[in-house]
């Protein structure tokens, strides 16, 4: 009798250390903000943790300087009938919007610019090429950036800046498409960019989920397979890299007859290869995810959001996966540092994201 209350003494103890041993995680703050429109809101750019700019709906911008306090909405005028799919903020002046249409006109893609923080938009880019779908952009610089584009006649007819003003082609410098190849506007994040030259794309609606990769700006492509499903409304739709070696890329399917394929891969050799992570907590297809970090510190926390599918976070680059609850409904999230980060979806929906 003595032995066995010394032995379940014992084993109480060490799971008692066990126990004390284990981190505790904590939960992200999620704090609403009023975006001062009821417009879907599709992407959003934090330039740093007091100025962010969001992009949606019916020709919809909205911008805050105070860390989403106060937040001002306006629309860009003749873009009313247009859908800003993508956001690049540089500053509380300048930023970016690249839109879509509805109408199936080629020319409802467009680039605009804001010097004077969205009282006045210079139109840079009018697409002329019917197929075109341009689906997402990023830059490396306020003045240097990449667009990319769903492929035509196996050609990814992709863009590029140098100056900040004028776009040039560069689809003779991208690797062939497979057949059906294209990109998702789900959340601006198809192709991420990092440090001076060091760029990635994720596609799908083909046979393959790829990843394109460049390491000099755009000049030569290599293309990666990915283990992402892939077909007609499947793929990767979001893509992030923390350093020019580690990334992690997410998709699923856009049918709904088939939510099940939401997941996320990791890569720690630039993109060339890429593995499958435990599955996040969510349906339906990935349309966006981000790192929480601060540049340069190495931190693998992402989130990730699937519209009605929900949002989750993981610290550990997709070991490990907690839910965020009541997230539903929005498209895209990004963060300046990880106590200033914005999700944003329907309706108009902002909330501050902080770890």
């Amino acid at each position: 009798m003595l032995k066995r209350c010394l032995v379940s003494v014992l084993l109480a103890a060490f799971a008692t250390l066990i126990a004390q041993g284990q981190p505790k995680v904590k939960q992200p703050t999620l704090t609403p903000q009023n975006s001062g429109t009821t417009n879907g809101l599709i992407a959003v750019s934090p330039v740093n943790p007091q100025v962010v700019w969001a992009s949606g709906r019916n020709g919809t911008f909205t911008v805050t300087t105070d860390g989403g306090n106060t937040w001002k909405a306006g629309v860009v005028p003749g873009a009313e009938l247009l859908q800003f799919r993508d956001v690049e903020g540089v500053s509380a002046k300048i930023a970016y919007l690249m839109s879509i249409g509805t109408s199936g006109n080629p020319t409802d893609f467009r680039i605009y610019k804001t010097q004077d923080g969205g009282a006045t938009w210079t139109l840079q880019f009018v697409n002329q090429l019917s197929g075109a779908f341009y689906d997402c952009f990023a830059f490396w610089t306020p003045n240097r950036g990449i667009a990319h584009s769903d492929s035509v006649n196996g050609v990814f007819p992709d863009l590029r800046t140098i100056d900040g003003n004028t776009w040039q082609s560069i689809a003779a410098n991208m690797p062939p498409a497979l057949p059906g190849e294209s990109s998702f506007a789900a959340s601006g994040t198809c192709v991420a960019t990092q440090g001076g030259q060091n760029a990635w794309i994720a596609t799908g609606a083909s046979t393959i989920a790829r990843v394109l990769a460049t390491r000099d700006a755009g000049n030569t492509w290599n293309a990666y397979d990915t283990p992402l499903a892939s077909n007609a409304s499947a793929g990767g739709f979001t893509i992030a890299f923390r350093n020019p070696w580690n990334g992690i890329v997410g998709g699923g399917d856009l049918d709904p007859g088939d939510p099940n394929n939401a997941r996320t891969a990791v890569s720690s050799d630039g993109g060339a290869t890429w593995t499958l992570t435990n599955p996040p907590p969510v349906t339906g297809a990935i349309f966006g995810l981000a790192y929480a970090h601060g540049a340069g510190n190495g931190s693998r926390t992402v989130v990730v959001t699937a519209d009605t599918g929900g949002a989750a976070w993981t610290p550990d680059e997709g070991t490990t996966w907690f839910s965020l609850p009541g997230i539903n409904g929005f498209w895209a999230v990004a963060f300046a540092s990880p106590k200033a980060g914005w999700l944003v979806g329907v309706n108009g929906q902002i909330v501050k994201i902080s770890f």
